[in-house]
């Protein structure tokens, strides 16, 4: 069969759709295999409100509000959560986004699933303890690893060294 514009474009088409409707889009819950879990009623008495909407409803912060926007000291960006290490300072750069970003996190600190949401494929970014919602990650950033991690600051706390 041959290679046309049309096929290309069926093909695309139905693997949007697949991909819309794929496991991988489900957000993580409490329950799932993470070693950290709360029931709902917990996770309400545990987190700000604020930290609720992202952490577990996959919400996001509005752009340059987040206190850890500007924080610059060394130290070590933690889930909001469950105290995870996320991400080291040096790793952190100003994006020009209004989310605090970083080119890698720690070793085995983040999962990824696709967030088909709002229309629009997105890598969403997890704590891989608690499952809770940390931003998304992007391909336009820095060298070394030309990653874009964007992070909602209120999933995060900060530990100065």
């Amino acid at each position: 069969m041959p290679l046309t514009r049309r096929s290309v474009l069926t093909a695309t088409i139905l693997g949007a759709v697949a991909a819309r409707y794929a496991f991988l889009g489900k957000p993580a819950q409490a329950g799932e295999g993470f070693a950290v879990t709360h029931t709902d009623a917990e996770w309400r008495k545990l987190l700000t409100p604020e930290q609720y909407e992202v952490l577990r409803q996959q919400g996001t912060e509005r752009p340059f509000t987040s206190a850890l926007l500007d924080e610059h000291r060394k130290g070590t960006f933690a889930c909001a959560g469950c105290d995870l290490p996320l991400y080291a300072s040096d790793t952190k750069f100003d994006s020009g986004t209004g989310w605090p970003s970083f080119w890698q996190p720690l070793k085995g600190a983040v999962g990824t699933s696709v967030d088909t949401s709002g229309f629009v494929t997105r890598t969403e970014v997890h704590c891989s303890r608690c499952g809770g919602h940390l931003g998304h990650v992007f391909p336009d950033g820095p060298q070394p690893t030309g990653l874009r991690y964007c992070m909602d600051g209120v999933a995060m706390t900060f530990h100065p060294a």
